[in-house]
């Protein structure tokens, strides 16, 4: 996938643990670890909100855009 999730390097920045921020956003520790490592392939924008409130960032600071190598076959 194109998009890459830089949550684990935004809750280091803030000192953060995930007990903590799953606790504060909301949401259960198994889901908010899933979305720390990239094992999901969507995100609610209220969750991605409340993520965004709780460590002071914006949705551009969690998330970033990787453009995938296109094969030779997919000129």
């Amino acid at each position: 996938m194109a998009i890459i999730l830089r949550l684990d390097r935004m809750m280091a920045d803030r000192k953060i643990s995930l007990n903590e921020l799953a606790e504060k956003v909301g949401i259960a520790n198994v889901n908010l670890s899933n979305i720390k490592t990239g094992k999901v392939s969507a995100i609610r924008f209220s969750t991605l909100n409340a993520i965004c409130d709780v460590l002071d960032c914006q949705p551009g600071d969690l998330l970033e855009f990787q453009r995938e190598e296109k094969k030779e076959n997919d000129k």
